[in-house]
């Protein structure tokens, strides 16, 4: 029997399906707790709505003895039922020591072992993705575990980096090559074999000699490399901002190129990831307008809380928790005779829109440049809510520091970011780039190694 908490149904509302031939619980606390958060506009609310319109579908019209007994869970309408959901009402525990019940936690974990002390046979589990929780329903002698179906990775490092490094000379390691030259382009037709065999679309191949590879083609048999010079590549200039490292060369051309329609980057504070997508992006919608706005948004705790009615715009309410996007423009332009000059009128011609969470829900965007800023703190669910956002002729650029989640229930493994990256990583028009440290500073190279 698996017992589900809050928190679990909000981070994934479909989360009663995928526990396959096992009985699901919802202890009569869980509800109490949806209904009191479903009410507003934030995405936890609507999530709350979701996981309630999932329970009421799947009970449907039984009666109450069947909702206590179990009712079958059908997944679609051919298929066969596969384990049961029941109802669990709030019972006090009959032994020597329970928890205080003035929290909903424990009234929960009350329940549990209730129901283990009615059910000795039969394995019980706590499923939450509340650590304390679990910590506590430990304690009391309830088996407790994390949510573990968002998890597409069992450890982070498997994580691919959007390129494959090789000692020394990439090309000691081929035997056979097809070279073939169109239109100023150089691809190389290689047998999928060895490392070559776990390398995906759009993925690159660096090496110590300076060769840069993109795979461009791949087939169960081959695999096509585009040939990248590597000194073209690092003297790429993107609205004055000239790469510093191949990792944010290879980064920017999954920017500039308009077959990509997806590019998640990640890295370390200072590795260059809002900088080289803001310069991208002003360079594509100012320069070359193939995009006609750039529109920015972020995930921080509260930032999908109501952003208030005291006098400003929305942008205004917004600019506090987009100022990276403003100290990068003002990197961008630091060398100018007017720096605060030079970025007011960038932000008076440049069609850059902050955008507030609950403003994007519900929205299209066409031909736009939707640039996601510490989206490791949005949950699978909320991700694929804004980028299913993205119209005819958009691109959506996510951006994010794995070391650096700041939200509740949420891991590295569990990251609507590290869920984008594993899921899109075949995905011919998307691309995912993991930079290297560029330290800002050499107090914050002190402070990265020593603190």
């Amino acid at each position: 029997m698996y017992v589900l908490d809050t928190n679990v149904l909000i981070h994934d509302p479909n989360a009663l399906l995928n526990f396959e031939e096992h009985d699901v619980i919802i202890p009569m606390t869980v509800l109490e707790e949806l209904d009191s958060l479903k009410s507003g506009k934030q995405a936890v609310a609507a999530d709350c709505r979701q996981a309630i319109r999932n329970i009421d579908k799947l009970l449907g019209d039984a009666s109450p003895g069947e909702i206590e007994k179990g009712v079958a869970i059908v997944r679609g309408k051919k298929a066969q039922p596969l384990g049961t959901l029941s109802i669990l009402m709030s019972t006090e525990y009959q032994g020597n020591h329970g928890l205080p019940e003035h929290l909903n936690d424990n009234k929960i974990i009350n329940t549990l072992a209730a129901l283990q002390a009615r059910h000795k046979s039969r394995d019980i589990i706590l499923v939450s993705k509340d650590i304390n929780m679990r910590l506590k329903a430990r304690g009391f002698g309830v088996e407790a575990q994390d949510y573990h179906n968002d998890m597409l990775l069992d450890d982070i490092d498997l994580l691919p980096k959007g390129y494959k490094e090789f000692p020394n000379s990439f090309w000691d390691t081929i035997e056979k090559v097809e070279t073939i030259q169109r239109e100023g382009i150089t691809e190389h037709i290689l047998r999928r074999e060895g490392d070559l065999a776990k390398l995906t679309i759009n993925e690159f191949v660096i090496d110590q000699q300076g060769f840069v590879g993109k795979v461009s083609e791949v087939s169960e048999q081959q695999i096509v490399i585009r040939d990248l010079h590597q000194h073209d590549l690092m003297n790429e200039e993107v609205w004055g901002l000239v790469p510093r490292d191949i990792y944010q060369a290879i980064a920017l051309n999954l920017l500039l190129d308009p077959d990509i329609h997806l590019v998640n980057l990640t890295g370390s504070a200072g590795s260059g990831k809002t900088i080289l997508a803001l310069a991208a992006c002003i360079e594509m919608t100012v320069a070359s307008k193939i995009y006609k706005r750039i529109i920015a948004t972020r995930s921080t705790q509260g930032l999908d809380e109501d952003i208030g009615f005291l006098p400003g715009t929305e942008a205004e309410k917004m600019e506090p928790w987009l100022g990276a996007i403003v100290d990068n423009l003002e990197a961008l332009h630091e060398d100018d005779e007017n720096m605060t000059a030079s970025v007011d009128y960038i932000l008076s011609k440049v069609p850059l829109h902050f955008k507030s969470m609950n403003y994007i829900r519900g929205r299209s965007f066409q031909h736009s440049l939707i640039i996601i800023d510490e989206s490791q703190n949005l949950t699978p669910h909320q991700i694929k809510t804004i980028i299913t956002r993205a119209g005819n002729g958009s691109k959506v650029i996510c951006l994010g520091n794995l070391a650096q989640i700041d939200t509740p229930y949420l891991s590295a493994l569990s990251s609507g970011l590290t869920y984008m990256t594993e899921r899109f990583k075949s995905f011919r028009h998307g691309g995912h780039i993991h930079l290297q440290g560029v330290p800002r500073s050499v107090l914050a190279e002190y402070a990265e190694a020593n603190l």
